[in-house]
């Protein structure tokens, strides 16, 4: 069972480009190159930690595979990376 603490998860969102708005949850909106983007999630306030269930919710919010995931919030997979990967994949287009 894979559990990752939300404060490394928000650490990992931000270096990434994200942006946290605050309303009952914590929305992150992906940005590139001062662009807001479609991809998005969200972090409940009062929730440590994540588990299986929601990390799985998460990585389909973020557009990764499993394994991606893990690099992820590892940091192994760069900023640069993942919008490489959101732009093979067709989710995000540059301007």
């Amino acid at each position: 069972m894979t559990v990752i603490k939300t404060r490394d998860i928000e650490k990992a969102l931000l270096s990434k480009g994200f942006q946290r708005v605050d309303s009952d949850h914590k929305f992150y909106f992906l940005y590139v190159n001062g662009k807001k983007t479609s991809v998005r999630t969200k972090i409940s306030h009062g929730t440590d930690e994540y588990g299986d269930h929601l990390l799985g919710l998460m990585k389909d919010q973020l557009h990764l595979g499993k394994r991606e995931l893990e690099e992820f919030f590892e940091c192994s997979l760069s900023g640069q990376k993942y919008r490489e990967l959101l732009i093979e994949k067709g989710v995000v287009v540059y301007p």
